[in-house]
């Protein structure tokens, strides 16, 4: 049974899916809390590279657009339950070389007071084409 608060949920997720393919970084932290985390796909700790804080979040959403300037995630599956959240998806993107990433995805989520708190992501480690 879906309750309204997973449907609020699952429509912050929405809008933040459209956001990440709008290349629109005020919406994208208009969806994270004060305090978010954001654990990167690559890097090297555990959870990949870990930035944590408004600032640190927004430069490190901002790089994906630099490094994939044509960056999508389409195909947006979104499941909650009570604070944790999962939002499967296709990564599409051009690097600057002119080499192609295409790879499902998923973040995995921490939701706090209505936004989101921790955005984990993982992605398919695909070579390039």
């Amino acid at each position: 049974m879906t309750t309204q608060n997973d449907t609020a949920a699952i429509q912050l997720l929405t809008t933040f899916n459209d956001a990440w393919n709008r290349h629109d970084i005020d919406a994208l932290m208009a969806c994270m809390t004060d305090t978010c985390v954001f654990h990167a796909v690559a890097g090297p700790d555990m959870l990949g590279r870990t930035f944590e804080g408004r600032e640190a979040v927004r430069a490190a959403f901002q790089s994906a657009w630099e490094n994939f300037p044509d960056a999508s995630w389409t195909e947006g599956v979104h499941f909650v339950d009570g604070d944790r959240a999962v939002s499967e998806s296709t990564f599409r993107g051009t690097k600057a070389d002119g080499s192609r990433v295409e790879a499902r995805m998923v973040d995995v989520f921490t939701l706090r007071d209505g936004k989101i708190e921790v955005k984990n992501a993982f992605r398919k480690d695909r070579p390039a084409f």
